[in-house]
């Protein structure tokens, strides 16, 4: 075990550490990215539509996964800062049985459900079968999420955030050539981007496993010393059940909203699916910045280095909102073109209502920027439950107003893109003034 993140200069070590995190995810996101061009691309508007309608739904799932291993990783970095060996190894263990277990049960929840589930996201009567057609291969690929999202996380609980970037970055070069091969070269349609994105899945997930287990067998060997006990499956999930509350919250809001754009038409529809494909890639540095420094709080609190804990949420603060500050400027001029790169230059209903998305929803980047650090920031002093309240309020407003908003005649759509940025500002206002008043006894 190396890469300890309670020596060193604080912005530097954070940094280091982030990197990676940030260049896995947006390879991670070009799973999703090469599925929307190639799908567009090749099978039009109604199959973008019926994609970028399924990608809003595994969000919400792979979220409930995300969220146990954000849980898990965040006990597994204190252990690693107190140097509890054995209570790192029992972690492990409980938490990888919980998070197994989880997936079953969400793998055969989905599969029995999935009319249920086209007809609560409002779908198009003539899109339904070709939303079926990649809900019934996406859902296979749950396991491989468990997989790699597991190992990732335990891997960059000990400081190790290259190895998960090293086994995304074969698996996202896998799925573009397989997409291409199936939707392009096979004409399978969109089971065929389905299927490329499922092989994919499975590639990253059982590769990092195979490694973490020759690399570390001594964290994965069950032995006298390690069992499953019940206090550590209760501390596993303190953590990750409010942690994965957070996340899937934070999804069922977007799930609720991708209902409410349903309903506006296939127009609608692929505007939303191509521009909060953008919007994913464009803030995802951010987030992953918060995570990473969610991974570096925790191991300073195990450690209880109060003194560097505030130091790295000052800093951690400017850099995250300076970059988001950037991001949004570049995404509000390069709307259009990036928006072309999904649909064809003319479907320009379709690139107009995406960039009306783009300019206000991509101008508050460091909004969100600001809210990934304070989900981290609580989640890493043992406060998940406000995590849990910023996420209610930033999406809890979004659903509220944009149902409301999108009701008067002469806001419509505009008002659903709006009620983002004002639910992130509600948030961070929350959170901020939590931490200045809690500040004392946050970090004794």
């Amino acid at each position: 075990m190396k890469n300890d993140l309670t020596e060193g200069p604080v912005i530097k070590t954070m940094i280091r550490f982030a990197v990676p995190m940030i260049l896995g995810d947006l390879l991670q996101q070009c799973y999703n990215i090469a599925d929307t061009i190639i799908v567009g691309r090749f099978l039009g508007a109604d199959a973008l539509a019926a994609v970028g309608s399924s990608f809003s739904l595994m969000t919400f799932l792979t979220s409930i996964l995300l969220g146990l291993a954000m849980g898990s990783g965040t006990v597994f970095s204190i252990r690693y800062g107190e140097k509890d060996r054995n209570g790192l190894k029992e972690g492990i263990f409980a938490s990888f049985v919980l998070l197994g277990i989880v997936t079953v049960i969400l793998n055969a929840a989905v599969f029995a459900g999935t009319d249920w589930i086209i007809w609560f996201l409002r779908t198009p009567a003539d899109l339904t079968d070709l939303m079926k057609d990649y809900l019934t291969v996406i859902f296979s690929g749950l396991a491989g999420i468990f997989l790699y999202n597991f190992f990732a996380s335990l891997l960059r609980s000990l400081g190790n955030s290259i190895v998960p970037l090293a086994f995304l970055a074969v698996s996202a070069c896998l799925n573009i050539v397989l997409d291409l091969w199936f939707v392009a070269g096979l004409n399978r349609g969109v089971a065929g981007a389905a299927e490329a994105t499922v092989i994919s899945q499975y590639v990253s997930g059982i590769g990092i496993a195979l490694y973490t287990k020759i690399k570390f067998p001594h964290l994965l060997k069950i032995d006298g010393h390690v069992r499953l006990r019940i206090s550590r499956v209760k501390e596993i999930t303190s953590f990750s059940a409010l942690t994965c509350l957070q996340q899937s919250i934070m999804n069922l809001g977007i799930l609720a909203v991708q209902g409410l754009v349903n309903s506006y038409g296939t127009t609608v529809m692929a505007a939303f699916a191509a521009a909060v494909k953008i919007d994913a890639f464009a803030y995802l540095p951010v987030q992953d910045f918060g995570n990473a420094f969610s991974i570096f709080i925790a191991q300073n609190f195990g450690a209880r280095k109060t003194e560097r804990i505030r130091k790295g949420v000052r800093t951690a603060a400017a850099v995250s909102m300076t970059f988001g500050a950037l991001l949004s400027l570049c995404v509000f001029l390069l709307a259009e073109p990036l928006m072309t790169l999904f649909i064809d230059s003319g479907e320009t209903a379709v690139i107009s209502e995406g960039v009306r998305y783009l300019h206000i929803e991509g101008s508050f980047y460091y909004m969100i920027g600001l809210l990934f650090l304070l989900y981290g920031l609580y989640r890493a002093l043992g406060k998940p439950g406000m995590s849990v309240v910023l996420t209610v309020v930033s999406l809890g407003v979004r659903v509220a107003l944009a149902y409301a908003l999108s009701a008067v005649p002469f806001i419509g759509t505009t008002g659903i893109w709006w009620s983002v940025p004002i639910g992130w500002f509600l948030a961070d206002a929350l959170g901020v003034g939590y931490y200045i008043i809690k500040r004392k006894t946050l970090t004794p």
